[in-house]
């Protein structure tokens, strides 16, 4: 970012909050959910609000805010990347820099359950709402669904889940839900990535709200996709996740993901933001590449 642009967002900030809003209205709406290939590719960026600032083993490797907006600004401007996810102060910072035209935009909604905390699975809705997303001319917002059966918060959650779900469809707009079985293992929540627990989870994710019809999930690669992905006729994402050391391994789950009919598209942020050798461009590229393999 050039040190006049982060000037601009600053004067913005300071001195004309309102060009926040002028410079949603006048972006300019992607015609489609989908790209060329037939498929929406997410970048996600609402990691930060919910303090969840690890990277590999950098706690703190999504702190610096210009070094993350400059990552995600490479990454939108690859061929194929049609969507961007995150929290107000990430989108706004983004519309700000113009660079948010012929995307698709999803507000994320849902960060209360701060990473760490005694009250993590009680994960309130502090960001976006349907009202806003509509009103900033949004194309969907995005939701977080834990479920761990041994915490009573997880009802709440459920409810203010279901809640969005009608709110966004009532307004046509997209409804991206993130399922999981959750537990917490030392004091310390984990999600259980098996096919048995993501078809549990995605099962209770299909049949909230008061309609479907405009829902998505946002779900995990796991194996036994195919098993899993027949649990729901809805169309479902598949999330990047933490960064490991083998990038290829990953890569290879999302393709085989990707063939099974019913997943439409990838979501990823840490593991394309801050690939372990530093290309950010050539990670987006790859995964932009699975999209366009036939299924």
């Amino acid at each position: 970012m050039r040190a006049d642009q982060l000037q601009d967002i600053l004067d913005a900030r300071t001195r004309r909050p309102q060009a926040i809003a002028e410079a949603a209205g006048r972006r300019r709406r992607s015609r489609s959910l989908l790209n060329e290939h037939g498929r929406l590719m997410v970048i996600a960026a609402d990691h930060p609000a919910r303090g969840a600032l690890r990277v590999g083993d950098d706690p703190f490797a999504m702190a610096g805010r210009v070094e993350l907006l400059d990552r995600i600004c490479l990454a939108l401007s690859r061929p194929g990347v049609n969507g961007v996810l995150g929290t107000p102060d990430v989108i706004e910072d983004l519309l700000l820099l113009g660079a948010l035209d012929d995307k698709v935009v999803i507000g994320s909604m849902n960060r209360g359950g701060l990473a760490g905390t005694a009250f993590e699975m009680d994960d309130r809705f502090t960001a976006y709402d349907a009202g806003a997303i509509m009103g900033m001319g949004y194309e969907g917002g995005k939701m977080l669904l834990r479920i761990d059966p041994d915490d009573h918060a997880t009802a709440a959650t459920l409810e203010a889940c279901a809640d969005a779900v009608s709110a966004l469809a009532e307004r046509r707009l997209l409804a991206v839900v993130e399922p999981f079985i959750s537990h917490r293992v030392q004091g310390k929540v984990r999600n259980e990535l098996t096919a048995d627990a993501m078809i549990r989870a995605m099962t209770v994710a299909a049949g909230i709200g008061t309609t479907s019809a405009y829902t998505w999930l946002k779900v995990p690669f796991v194996e036994d996709m195919e098993r899993v992905m027949a649990a729901t006729t809805l169309p479902a994402l598949i999330l990047g996740g933490d960064v490991t050391g083998d990038q290829d391994a990953a890569f290879s789950g999302w393709a085989k993901a990707l063939a099974v009919p019913t997943v439409c598209g990838l979501v990823a942020g840490r593991a394309l933001l801050f690939p372990p050798d530093g290309d950010v461009a050539g990670a987006v590229d790859t995964a932009v590449s699975l999209l366009e393999q036939r299924r």
